[in-house]
């Protein structure tokens, strides 16, 4: 669903991301680990289009996406639940869901975003800044479910949200994973968070893959080492 090859990327002459390769297969969720300024939000934002990519390539689904603005990404199939969840506070939730549906065909929110998250429907006319922070993760990650993505990528998901909110959100993810069946990617620095989603776990230590395995392969000690140097 995902295939990166040689990616590099940064801001401006100063490069953040050097020649990762990473794939995501359909119906697996992947978590990217590492600590405060390896990388992470730079790989996201790169993969969005958000920063422009010095080397490599980008594909999904095989499409070749690398050079496509954010917007067409979106068309082309990724769904994006950036950092700090970035809703708009003075708008409703289902207008909030609906801004999504900007760069897509279909222009009517589908119905399981609301059976993924039925607080959501309950609270369709409330503004978005009187959410939880909990509750706005909930409505970030809908706004992009909303554009059918056939990968989503998370960015720090479990940021400012309480211990079992963080429960909850992994069991959605899961639950998402087994029913759409696309790729997630999702950035954390919450170990046990990406522990317990994941499918396969990659550590990124300044801009480079320096660990990955599968979740029932992972040496949790070595990681949180890594995490915690």
């Amino acid at each position: 669903m995902l295939e990166i090859q040689g990616l590099s990327a940064g801001y401006g002459e100063s490069l953040v991301l050097r020649e990762i390769d990473l794939s995501v297969a359909a119906g697996e969720i992947v978590a990217v680990v590492g600590r405060n300024g390896m990388g992470k939000s730079t790989l996201m934002r790169a993969l969005m289009g958000i920063i422009p990519v010095a080397a490599g390539r980008i594909e999904v689904g095989g499409q070749d996406v690398t050079s496509m603005k954010s917007f067409e990404r979106v068309a082309a199939g990724l769904g994006y639940v950036p950092q700090g969840r970035m809703i708009f506070g003075t708008m409703t939730v289902r207008e909030n869901i609906e801004v999504g549906l900007a760069s897509v065909v279909e222009k009517t929110i589908p119905e399981d975003v609301y059976e993924l998250f039925p607080v959501l429907e309950e609270m369709a006319d409330r503004r978005g800044g009187n959410l939880s922070g909990g509750q706005q993760q909930q409505l970030a990650i809908a706004r992009a479910l909303a554009t059918r993505p056939r990968l989503l990528l998370l960015d720090e998901p479990t940021e400012g949200i309480q211990p079992s909110i963080i429960l909850e959100l992994a069991r959605v993810l899961r639950r998402i994973r087994d029913q759409r069946g696309l790729g997630i990617l999702v950035s954390e620095q919450v170990l046990h968070f990406a522990l317990d989603v994941a499918d396969r776990v990659i550590v990124l230590e300044n801009g480079r893959i320096t660990m990955q395995s599968t979740r029932d392969e992972v040496d949790e000690r070595a990681v949180a080492a890594r995490l915690a140097v």
